[in-house]
């Protein structure tokens, strides 16, 4: 005879909802195995507050009923330790502010300078001045919607 299947409710913590039907005879490998593929290790099962941490323990074992819920948790990938003295993979650096993050709003500031400069002393502009300043903001314009636009 066919062994009977379970519908098990696999929550997360963002409160989504999967649905696993399994065999009692399965194991907790079986189950991270065929709906978490590749991403075993990275894979918590909690059932009734106890974490399954053996992989070899089957379903029927935990004495798990039809749409019995397992809380599932995700953690992302860990990066292989690496031997003292050898550099490991760069990390991304935290977004710290350098030259480079304040160009732009220095360019910003400098063209609003040069406006109100040239509102207030217009005799000082001639109208190539004038021409080239225009030309100068509508290019920052572009790069400001390019680079914020992403």
């Amino acid at each position: 005879p066919a062994e009977p299947t379970l519908v098990l409710r696999l929550k997360f913590l963002n409160d989504t909802e999967r649905l696993a039907r399994v065999r009692p005879g399965d194991t907790v490998g079986a189950l991270k195995r065929t709906y978490f593929p590749g991403q075993e290790q990275q894979v918590r099962l909690i059932y009734q507050g106890q974490l399954l941490r053996d992989d070899s323990q089957s379903l029927a074992g935990l004495h798990l009923g039809h749409l019995s819920v397992l809380h599932c948790h995700l953690s992302p990938p860990s990066v292989a330790p690496t031997a003292p003295g050898t550099p490991g993979p760069r990390s991304p650096a935290p977004a710290a502010l350098g030259v480079g993050s304040l160009a732009l709003p220095l360019f910003v500031l400098l063209l609003a300078l040069l406006w109100y400069l040239q509102l207030q002393h217009r005799h000082v502009f001639t109208a190539t001045a004038t021409t080239c300043l225009a030309g100068l903001t509508l290019l920052v314009t572009f790069v400001a919607f390019a680079m914020y636009r992403r």
